[in-house]
């Protein structure tokens, strides 16, 4: 039996609060911060049917969600790991190591970019510029930034995601800052 799609009660009090910030009419305008929640809600990516469920709820075509969702790289199209590992690849990262740094958690993890560990706990995707090239070469898990990067430091990042076993999602505690 499919898992109906619908938001717990209280995604769906965060919901109405982020289209509540907008004038009547203009709904379409919380679709970033819906996509979101919905990702955080349902296993950290975005079915046909979730998409959907979003445009209604938004009073938009699904079409209007599925150009959004499919443009940035922060949301997920198709099931990913726990921990989905972004790593940049832009110049301040590449110039210092980040293509190093994807090898290596190739290497370690026996996956490839776009791919997701047997045990579905890694998803290691290459993305653009992450705006931390001060601190570079760097990655994102979740909603946090991981700086100045060695392959020891990568380990050690990779075997504490691993210990803790939990989902990363975007948002931080699946809620988007309303403030």
């Amino acid at each position: 039996m499919e898992k109906k799609i619908e938001f717990s009660e209280e995604s769906m009090a965060v919901v109405q609060r982020l289209i509540n910030r907008y004038p009547k009419g203009r709904q379409k305008s919380a679709l970033l911060p819906v996509l979101h929640v919905a990702q955080a809600e349902f296993d950290g990516w975005l079915s046909a049917p979730v998409m959907d469920y979003v445009a209604s709820i938004l009073e938009i075509a699904p079409i209007e969600v599925y150009e959004v969702a499919s443009f940035y790289s922060m949301y997920n199209l198709k099931p990913v790991g726990k921990c989905v590992l972004e790593v940049c690849r832009t110049s301040s990262c590449w110039l210092m190591g980040s293509e190093d740094i994807v090898k290596h958690l190739e290497k370690k993890l026996h996956i490839k970019d776009g791919e997701t560990t047997a045990d579905g706990m890694f998803t290691l995707k290459t993305v653009e510029c992450l705006g931390s090239c001060g601190t570079a070469p760097m990655l994102q898990c979740g909603a946090d930034f991981y700086e100045n990067l060695t392959l020891e430091k990568v380990d050690t990042l990779v075997d504490k995601l691993k210990a803790d076993g939990e989902r990363k999602v975007y948002t931080k505690d699946q809620k988007v800052n309303l403030d």
